[in-house]
């Protein structure tokens, strides 16, 4: 595991000689409420999947108390939205000893406490939206509770990361932030243009988050955030999630954990620890050949969509973290770089559960 891993030289520099043991993060993982912030998209399709027992046993074995899932996809119709949705919940219904849907708060601390999964139904695109500011409320009613504004490209509220012309925050955009404040809807930028993004914080008048993102000045991305995004982000209250995706280096490799350790780290320091946590946005169940194949087969498709971003052209995962319990590593390799425990904690889940509370407690 991470105690024979090579660290990258920006990593191993400032390496703690107070080394904690797997036993140590085994049991902080245990006792920790540890939240992904972006995972298992459209999740209600384990109902269909052939691997459905498996997968569902793997869930319960990952240890995680709550998971963001996708609904609608990247450009979904309102339809298409609402019938992804609907799925979702009746996973919940069919799987009630493992499942709850998020409708407040406290439904974090609930779902760790009965030893469930919490699911927290958001949207990474507006397309479902179209340019109606009123189904933010509609679908806030159907359970969404984090939305974005734009998926990689413009959207009637806002530019998007990979925009050949960077554009801002629209009237109707503003108008979505405040409708948003108003209902309870955490307003997730990870997909914004660096200009949304910085004029989004600023509208908010809850705490924006960022929920699956890297930091671009470890590697210089248009999916990672600036120090300035990152820094006013976390003076508004919100949390930046660091994702599990290739855009995490080079693209001449694969990125490993330490790599997704260097960016939480640089997170750490410009947000401070009540301001970072993790959205893996990468495979949750083991890879495997197949499903190396299937993600290139998607990933050309994207390309070809004009939804894929640069350096999309590796599988989203670490092959030194290939677990449903990926998120231990994390807490060891952060334990081991003499992280605080509490500090670990707030990592796994502990900020973006705080956030969660401040956002929807407001509606």
């Amino acid at each position: 595991m991470l105690a024979g891993m090579t660290l990258p030289p920006a990593i191993a520099a400032n390496v703690s000689p107070a080394l904690a043991s797997s036993t140590d993060s085994a049991a902080l993982y245990a006792r920790a409420l540890v939240l992904d912030a972006n995972a298992l998209a459209s999740i209600g399709a384990l109902l269909h999947d052939s691997g459905q027992a498996l997968h569902l046993r793997q869930i319960r074995e990952s240890g995680i108390s709550a998971i963001k899932t996708t609904l609608g996809g990247a450009a979904g119709s309102f339809e298409e939205t609402v019938a992804d949705i609907a799925r979702a919940q009746q996973l919940v219904e069919t799987h009630p000893a493992l499942f709850l849907r998020v409708a407040a708060p406290e439904d974090l601390a609930r779902a760790k406490r009965e030893g469930k999964v919490a699911l927290i139904f958001s949207f990474e695109a507006a397309s479902m939206l179209e340019d109606k500011v009123e189904r933010i409320d509609l679908f806030r009613g159907l359970g969404v509770r984090v939305m974005q504004l734009s998926y990689n490209r413009a959207s009637p509220f806002g530019g998007g990361c990979l925009d050949d012309t960077p554009t801002g925050l629209s009237p109707l955009g503003r108008e979505a932030i405040a409708r948003m404040n108003a209902c309870g809807v955490a307003l997730d930028l990870s997909h914004s243009s660096a200009r949304t993004t910085g004029e989004a914080i600023h509208a908010s008048r809850t705490p924006p988050l960022i929920t699956h993102a890297g930091c671009s000045a470890v590697f210089d991305h248009p999916r990672n955030k600036r120090d300035a995004e990152l820094r006013a982000m976390a003076d508004k209250g919100g949390v930046v999630g660091i994702y599990m995706l290739p855009f995490l280096a080079e693209d001449s490799r694969q990125p490993l954990l330490a790599d997704h350790v260097a960016h939480l780290e640089h997170a750490l320091r410009v947000c401070g620890e009540d301001h970072v946590g993790i959205g893996t946005d990468a495979l949750f169940f083991p890879v495997g050949e197949e499903d190396i194949r299937e993600m290139d087969r998607q990933m050309r498709e994207r390309r070809l969509a004009g939804t894929g971003a640069p350096g999309e052209n590796r599988t989203p995962y670490l092959p030194d973290a290939n677990t449903p319990r990926k998120l231990v590593q994390v807490a060891d390799a952060l334990l081991r770089r003499g992280h605080a425990p509490r500090v670990v904690e707030k990592v796994l889940g502990a900020n973006f559960a705080r956030a969660f509370g401040d956002i929807w407690g407001s509606g």
